[in-house]
């Protein structure tokens, strides 16, 4: 069958000059120590677009793709803004588990040292453990729609006392149905407060939340960067899809072939092919939405620290993923959307270095 969906040419893009170096910004020296422990120099885009604005105290509308920094360019004003005050409180909502788990690793970064505490809130861990680390106190709240909607209903969390609110990959909450969650949050946060938003693209319905979000919001849009010059994409053409995992298998026995995030449409697909290539001898693993939660973090972990070299995902469990030295990102099945492809392929050939995308066509 004719695929109906094509890879885009990597474009050339134009250098980013930063106008601030992070010793320029307005932050107390320990969270310049900890930003240097990052590897941290110039900022990226949205990060030299964002932070000062942050750290003036207005309101932001950051359009920008997974992969842009833009995780740091909310946090770091934050943890400095509540460093200042502790009676401030910020809640972070995202979308996906691994996505709050990634702003959850980056503030422990960020605040190191700063006796600042964050709560994770995310579905398939145990409510009853982050009731009681909610009643213990924390300065930031870290979670998904889900399982905040259910705190707020069970009353263990009230949402009137947190003044600092960003909403991440909104236009993502929306396509996965969110929209009414985060408009119930919205009608039961402060009316005097600082909101960040952030969305790779704003659509008729992220607009319905933007407005009663933000007040008087600066604009900070780096979506130009689509496709970064570091990523080589082709085409792999399946003319017998009965020779695919074969072709799979030879792919991935080749040189080079060393990190390697491999992509598939459905849960079942995905699992069944890494169960395909384990008993092929690879060292695979695979995370999707019918995981445990524990489970999801295990294989993560294991990736992240090369126990295996081959992780299978779908779009909604890959959110939010940011792994060092991925090689290879494979598109075993042809994503929906020029969006997921984009989000996809982002995953390699980042901090500079250089990757490929695949994409099999049948």
């Amino acid at each position: 069958m004719a695929a109906k969906f094509a890879c885009p040419q990597t474009p050339v893009i134009e250098e980013y000059t930063a106008k601030f170096r992070f010793t320029d910004f307005n932050l107390i020296e320990q969270i310049k120590n900890n930003i240097s422990l990052k590897n941290y120099s110039a900022p990226t885009p949205i990060q030299d677009q964002a932070i000062p604005a942050i750290l003036e105290g207005r309101d932001v509308i950051g359009i920008a793709n997974t992969g842009t920094g833009k995780t740091a360019a909310f946090l770091i004003p934050l943890i400095n803004k509540v460093f200042h005050n502790r009676s401030e409180k910020v809640l972070i909502i995202t979308p996906t588990r691994e996505l709050a788990l990634q702003i959850f690793d980056e503030f422990r970064i960020f605040a190191k040292d700063l006796r600042l505490y964050s709560v994770l809130c995310i579905g398939g861990e145990s409510m009853k453990r982050q009731v009681s680390d909610l009643y213990r106190g924390c300065n930031f709240i870290i979670g998904t729609p889900g399982r905040l909607k259910d705190l707020v209903q069970s009353n263990h969390l009230d949402l009137s006392q947190f003044n600092n609110v960003v909403l991440d990959e909104a236009d993502r909450m929306v396509d996965i149905g969110f929209i009414n969650d985060i408009k119930f949050f919205i009608s039961l946060l402060p009316t005097k407060r600082q909101s960040l938003f952030f969305s790779a693209t704003i659509s008729p319905k992220v607009q319905e939340i933007i407005r009663p979000f933000v007040h008087n919001p600066i604009t900070v849009s780096v979506k130009k960067q689509e496709i970064v010059s570091t990523i080589q994409q082709n085409v792999i053409k399946i003319n017998d899809k009965s020779k695919k995992v074969e072709i799979l298998h030879d792919l991935l026995i080749s040189k080079g072939f060393d990190k390697v995030l491999i992509f598939g449409r459905t849960k079942w697909g995905v699992q069944r092919l890494a169960d395909e290539l384990v008993v092929r001898g690879f060292k695979a693993g695979a995370i999707h939405g019918n995981k445990k939660q524990s489970q999801r973090r295990k294989v993560l972990e294991q990736f992240k620290n090369n126990q295996i070299n081959i992780l299978l995902a779908t779009d909604v469990a890959s959110r939010g993923l940011d792994i060092n030295g991925v090689s290879h990102v494979i598109n075993y099945d042809i994503p929906s959307t020029y969006d997921d492809y984009i989000h996809r392929i982002g995953r390699t050939g980042r901090a500079n270095k250089t990757g490929v995308a695949l994409t099999f066509v049948e």
